[in-house]
């Protein structure tokens, strides 16, 4: 191989083809990535330097043309537009730069973990709402822009597939592929000829469902990127068929030592003490020897400790208590509502019941195991689907229950219960509960469709007066609903009682994206309503757009209430309070069951530990127990109406009695294992000043909001008013048609509605924009962004000089024993102070000075000569950016050092300046009484 001239470090500056560029980290000696001066990471192109016709060299940049002067405002745009296009920034944390989310200091705890770790092996565990997506992608996006990983996939429930490709583009700004059964043969076919799957797609998300084919799953280990993320990992350890090929997928992913893997999940313990020990296991195969094992000064369990984290809200809360973050979770207001099944409609529930005990009788007379199933399960889902609407009873009554299957297949049938917590999209459906064409179905069938309706349905009626005051106080609810025809049921009747709300329902009908369209629809009401089945209570964010929960119909099993809370009561909620309401009938056997023996111990176990732990599976004996209840007679009903207490539900209890000792069991050892991965230890607040110091140095909402406003004033297309204050709207056709064009390519060339409360430094509007005027400053004749000017302020009482720099660091660091080369820039103000005896400065008041108010102008002439002889006076001491640059390297190697303490992190880091630093800007101020 010849030699070359020179040898090209990431953050030199080199001309080539006709231009300057930047070398990137992944340039070698004899191969070189270059971004273009004033481009960003999407413009870099590679090239071989001996193939060129004309030799690569280093170049130096260009001061400032000080014909091309603009006034303060234009110098001011330049500034914002440097620091926006900013993405390897000179901070620690290195995914700054590329996230449009500002994370809660308790969430950079799994980062700071995962720097500790040569390999990252993570669960976490966090509570509902947390905001375990944005731990982990904080966590991939930094591996990435460390250079350290540069393949991802995230494995999920097939439901949660659109939701992670959102927000890992939304986010983190990572372009994933979608592999589901449905697109994967899609995108198999649009890859280039001979080019594999992940080269082409870096990034993929895919359903646990696409792999569970043992075609899929082979070529899916074969090639599987360096970093793993799991979410719903518990349901990947537990027992069952599909289960177990899931675990050992990912015990086959975990056996290559060098790949990260991180496990999510809110409820790591659910009673299974097997399937708890399996998921441990996948972060280190020795940590399966830990069951059993439950003293806290065990080695290996404190070894545990540093791959596990789990807090639960209270945690949280009281650690931004103690560090002032003013920031906590809303307030989660609860209550409860009740009705009477009184009149029609509870002749009708003991119709309904006395029709079962007859189908229950008949199959005891027969005796057939086979009939004693079918009557179970009709019974069940009879009284279930009576309880949640007369919609969902008429369609029980009237879709025939054949009897094919066997007692353990139609009890174990998901339509009956809550649904899998995998694939909750195909289980709203009702039951089938007709078993037989005789009369007495006949009148069931007309009583329910006659009692539909506000005047004889009760519990309708209750909602409808509860969701009003909803209303009136503000609030935006969400209604649960177990069943698709009582959702619509619901939806109908709330229209009718509301007719100036926006009111939608959203089921299992839908594909997934067609309900995250319809919820996103409903933005621009000012009074919303969704009613929603629980295809919702995981996979879209609802917290948004929604401030209360209804649950309409009682689940059966208590963690299902908190998946529905926990969708409008998490991370990014603004609201301060969430009013989550239950509602059940007061003298309905099954509800008051449910309720008193299942959700009240729930509510129990939660209040005492701040976490919920799931109710132990056991279909067979909590079947039979709610049969025991479903069965019991509503006595008195001709008095006054009966409370849930007075119910007897001796026997059932006793069935379920086992579970409970197994629920108790599982509190237990959830409250010893939280002493050791509650993760008190580690201190976000140790790192949030260097996390805020890297949001000023690369704009914060405020710089982001006014860089947009002037920049499309200057540009001629000043944005629009809306009749919300934080949104106006911008329209792209009046741009420039280099900028049009661009825009067009992210796919934004309709008219944008901007949310400033939401709109992120790291948007591609907010990048495309800076990109552009960046790139104009430096070649168009008359730039609408000046590198140079001359004003006259109030602000400043000697003539001063600002100096806007653009400096570049080689930042160097061991991991693994292999070593990591990266470039990272920054944008810094340096200021004269004075010219008899020039005082320099490198702070804060220096970046203030550039956002001075202008008093007046300058005549051209006058402009040139003070910007001439500015930069002859930079020019005569070379020795001051030398100097800077150092200084600024060392602050950045300090701040290295303090993370890495703060988490304690393997690795050795060096940080040295790239020379010369880039004279981006010069700006003189001088005062108006001159």
């Amino acid at each position: 191989m010849t030699t070359l001239a020179h040898d090209f470090l990431p953050g030199n500056l080199v001309r080539a083809r006709g231009r300057e560029w930047v070398v990137q980290t992944e340039s070698r000696r004899d191969w070189l990535r270059l971004r273009p001066l004033g481009g960003v990471e999407d413009e870099t192109i590679a090239l071989i330097p001996e193939l060129e016709l004309l030799p690569v060299e280093h170049a130096t940049f260009e001061a400032p043309d000080p014909t091309r002067a603009g006034n303060h405002a234009a110098a001011l745009l330049l500034r914002d537009a440097l620091r926006l296009t900013l993405r390897a920034g000179a901070g620690p944390f290195r995914s700054f730069g590329n996230i449009a989310v500002e994370p809660r200091g308790y969430q950079l705890v799994p980062l700071l973990m995962a720097l500790r770790l040569s390999t990252v092996r993570l669960l976490i565990a966090d509570d509902v709402g947390i905001g375990k997506t944005i731990e982990a992608g904080l966590i991939a996006r930094e591996l990435m822009d460390r250079g350290e990983v540069t393949r991802l996939a995230v494995l999920c429930p097939p439901h949660l597939v659109e939701q992670w490709q959102s927000e890992l583009e939304e986010r983190f700004n990572l372009h994933a592929a979608a592999l589901t059964a449905a697109s994967a043969a899609r995108v198999e076919r649009e890859l280039p000829h001979g080019v594999p799957l992940f080269d082409h797609h870096p990034v993929v998300v895919v359903s646990l469902d696409y792999i569970k084919s043992e075609r899929h799953r082979e070529q899916f280990i074969a090639t599987a990127p360096e970093c793993i993320i799991v979410d719903e990992a518990h349901t990947c350890a537990s027992s069952g068929a599909g289960k177990q090929l899931r675990f050992e997928l990912l015990q086959r992913l975990a056996s290559n030592a060098h790949r990260h893997l991180i496990l999510l999940t809110a409820t790591p313990h659910s009673g299974d003490e097997a399937a708890f020990y399996n998921l441990l296991s996948l972060l280190d195969t020795r940590f399966a020897a830990l069951q059993g094992r439950m003293s806290t000064s065990d080695p290996l369990r404190q070894e545990l400790a540093r791959h596990f984290v789990q807090r639960r809200r209270k945690d949280i809360a009281e650690w931004q208590a103690e560090t002032e973050d003013g920031r906590g979770f809303a307030r989660r207001m609860k209550t409860e509502l009740t009705y009477q099944l009184s009149g029609d409609w509870g002749n009708f529930f003991d119709a309904v019941q006395d029709y079962c005990r007859e189908l229950a009788e008949t199959a005891e007379r027969q005796g057939t195991a086979g009939g004693t199933g079918l009557m179970w399960y009709a019974t069940l889902a009879l009284l279930r689907c009576v309880a949640s609407s007369p919609a969902a009873a008429v369609k029980a009554l009237t879709t025939r229950l054949e009897g094919s299957e066997t007692s353990e297949d139609l009890l174990s049938d998901e339509r009956l219960h809550d649904g899998e917590a995998d694939d909750l999209s195909s289980s709203d459906l009702e039951p089938p509960a007709q078993v037989q064409d005789a009369s007495l179905l006949q009148a069931l069938i007309a009583s329910a469709q006659r009692l539909s309706g506000q005047k004889d349905d009760p519990k309708l009626t209750a909602l409808i007066q509860h969701v009003g005051q909803l209303l009136r106080d503000g609030y935006h609810p969400v209604v649960f609903c177990r069943y698709i025809a009582t959702a619509h049921y619901v939806a109908e009747h709330l229209k009718t009682a509301f007719p100036q709300a926006t009111i939608d329902a959203i089921t299992g009908e839908l594909t997934p994206e067609e309900r995250r369209e319809r919820v996103e629809d409903m933005a621009e009401a000012d009074s919303r309503t969704l009613v929603a089945t629980d295809c919702l209570s995981e996979g879209i964010n609802l917290q948004h757009l929604f401030t209360a929960v209804v649950h309409y119909d009682l689940a059966w099993n208590p963690t299902r209430h908190e998946q529905r809370e926990g969708r409008v009561d998490r991370f990014g909620q603004q609201a301060p309070e969430v009013r989550c309401t239950m509602l059940y009938g007061q003298d309905n056997p099954i509800d008051g069951f449910v309720l008193k023996v299942i959700l009240r111990k729930g509510e129990a176990i939660q209040k005492e530990l701040g976490v919920m732990v799931p109710l132990p599976e056991d279909d067979a004996r909590i079947n039979q127990a709610l049969i025991k209840a479903a069965l019991m007679r509503r006595e008195h009903r001709a008095q006054a109406p009966m409370r849930q207490e007075s119910f007897d539900f001796g026997e059932p209890e006793r069935l379920l009695a086992p579970l409970q000792a197994q629920w108790q069991d599982a509190l237990e050892k959830a409250k010893a294992n939280r002493t050791v991965f509650a993760q008190r230890r580690i201190r976000p607040d140790e790192v949030l000043p260097e996390w805020h110091k890297q949001q000023q140095a690369l704009g914060t909402q405020a710089d982001v909001q006014r860089f947009l406003q002037s920049a499309c004033v200057r540009l001629g297309t000043p944005l629009e008013g809306t009749r919300r204050p934080h949104q106006m709207r911008l329209l792209p056709q009046h741009l420039p048609e280099a900028l049009r064009l661009r825009l067009a390519d992210e796919g934004l060339a309709a008219p944008q509605l901007i949310d400033w409360s939401e709109l992120h430094r790291s948007h591609p509007l907010v990048g495309l924009f800076a990109q552009h005027l960046l790139e104009d400053a430096l070649g168009a004749a008359q730039p609408l962004a000046a590198r140079c000017a001359a004003t006259l302020t109030n602000d400043v009482d000697v003539a001063t000089t600002l100096y806007l720099l653009r400096l570049r660091h080689q930042l160097s660091y061991v991991r693994r024993r292999e070593p990591f080369q990266m470039m990272a820039e920054e944008t810094v103000a340096l200021a004269v102070y004075g010219r008899t005896q020039p005082e320099w400065l490198v702070n804060d008041r220096a970046t203030r000075l550039l956002e001075c108010t202008p008093s007046g102008n300058l005549p051209p002439d006058a402009v040139q000569r003070e910007i001439r002889q500015a930069i002859a006076f930079l020019a005569a001491h070379p020795e001051q950016l030398q100097t800077l640059a150092q200084q600024r390297a060392n602050t950045l190697l300090a701040d290295h050092q303090r993370v890495r303490e703060a988490a304690r992190d393997v690795g050795q880091y060096s940080v040295s300046p790239c020379l010369p630093v880039d004279v981006m800007g010069v700006y003189v101020l001088l005062p108006d009484d001159l």
